[in-house]
């Protein structure tokens, strides 16, 4: 969740925890580097372009940490699953303020396109990463940051007047994922941060998701307790789809026809 660091210390829970360690940490890639700058440059063209995502973009941008490059692909995603009738249901694990949802809900009215979107959160803010996470000392940092509750999540959606069919489930993934009544996936959108959250997202959802579907990873390149947990998975279930880079943190993909070999 936590993309450039400004972003993320504005949403933190804990607001005395300094996110200096984690400058310091980010600052030896050049590739974050460039990535900030390019972030500043998006956000400054979509606050005054005209185009349908801008529009878009401009109603829920204080409500998300997502980079433009992510919002755009969650909105690109949004699209094509709807032009290509690819069925099933839109889930979010890791909402935060409930934002790139938000984006997820405004583009299925754009398009008149009625899906149910399920919103998995704790709504308590990050839970403590773990020894699985390679970056623990830093993504330890962030624990309880990234918070909104359930209520202000809800208000937003009828604030934009999209808050039906949405279904929040409050909870731990370990907890909630295991038994949603999510049936089919056509959009399944991962941003949940450390090694546990994303594994039991993957391990949970992953066959829910329908053949043509479209998976989208919020923080792939930015924790690599997120991207073990992609990578691992991947490599088990035998599956080659490659994964489309976004930006520094985020990667998307189609899940392949077919079943994978295990």
């Amino acid at each position: 969740m936590p993309t450039h660091l400004s972003a993320a210390k504005s949403f933190t829970a804990e607001p005395t925890k300094h996110p200096w360690a984690e400058v310091l940490y980010r600052a030896r890639d050049p590739r974050w580097l460039a990535d900030c700058a390019l972030r500043l440059i998006a956000q400054a063209w979509d606050s005054v372009s005209p185009s349908e995502f801008s529009r878009l973009y401009r109603r829920i941008c204080t409500r998300t940490m997502c980079s433009n490059a992510r919002l755009r692909g969650l909105y690109r995603a949004t699209q094509y699953v709807v032009a290509n009738q690819i069925p099933g249901d839109f889930v979010e694990c890791g909402c935060a303020l409930g934002g790139s949802a938000a984006l997820i809900a405004l583009t299925l009215r754009q398009l008149q396109a009625s899906r149910p979107l399920w919103l998995f959160d704790t709504f308590e803010g990050l839970p403590a990463p773990t020894s699985q996470d390679p970056d623990f000392e830093v993504a330890t940092l962030f624990t309880g940051t990234c918070l909104a509750t359930l209520d202000s999540v809800r208000q937003l959606f009828e604030e934009l007047h999209v808050a039906g069919g949405v279904q929040f489930v409050k909870g731990l993934f370990q907890q909630t994922l295991p038994t949603t009544a999510v049936s089919e996936i056509a959009l399944l959108h991962i941003d949940g941060d450390w090694y546990e959250s994303v594994k039991t997202c993957l391990e949970n959802l992953y066959d829910r998701v329908a053949p043509g579907g479209v998976i989208q990873f919020d923080d792939y390149g930015y924790w690599q307790g997120a991207r073990k947990a992609v990578d691992e998975f991947l490599a088990a279930r035998n599956i080659h789809a490659p994964l489309t880079r976004l930006d520094y943190s985020g990667r998307t993909f189609v899940k392949p026809n077919g079943k994978a070999a295990t």
